[in-house]
């Protein structure tokens, strides 16, 4: 794939993201996609479905605002693209209650490409950092 395209579909899928369209989410998945937050309990999700619940959840308990380019890598069927997102967090993040708080944290997103869609994606946080600012006084 062009980077054009990988372009394209990551800004199709943090457009949803950011709207919650969690079927917009997914829409540019593959059905055999494989979704993996690493450390999320439920640990790597498989299938469009389970990717779903997952944006259902997330989109239900935190609101992005922005997510900043930091630094990006493309090869031929991938992406690895470092961001720093912004937020506020009505709900719970990683287990944690966010009161509405607004937080920033890196995060990194590796994305697979196959067939013109993404077939995985997998994703690091930040979490001593987001567990930081939302325990903070």
């Amino acid at each position: 794939m062009q980077r054009e395209e990988i372009d394209r579909l990551i800004e199709e899928h943090l457009k949803a993201e950011f709207a919650g369209d969690t079927d917009g989410c997914v829409a540019m998945y593959t059905d055999d996609v494989v979704h993996d937050v690493v450390g999320w309990p439920q640990g790597p999700m498989n299938g469009k479905q389970q990717a779903k619940g997952f944006y259902d959840f997330l989109t239900s308990n935190i609101k992005s605002e922005e997510m900043k380019v930091v630094h990006s890598y493309y090869g031929p069927d991938f992406a690895v693209i470092e961001h720093i997102w912004t937020g506020t967090v009505p709900g719970e993040f990683l287990g944690v209650p966010g009161n509405g708080k607004r937080i920033s944290f890196r995060m990194l997103h590796v994305w697979e490409f196959k067939e013109g869609k993404m077939s995985r994606e997998n994703v690091w946080l930040d979490g001593a950092d987001i567990v930081a600012q939302l325990t903070a006084a």
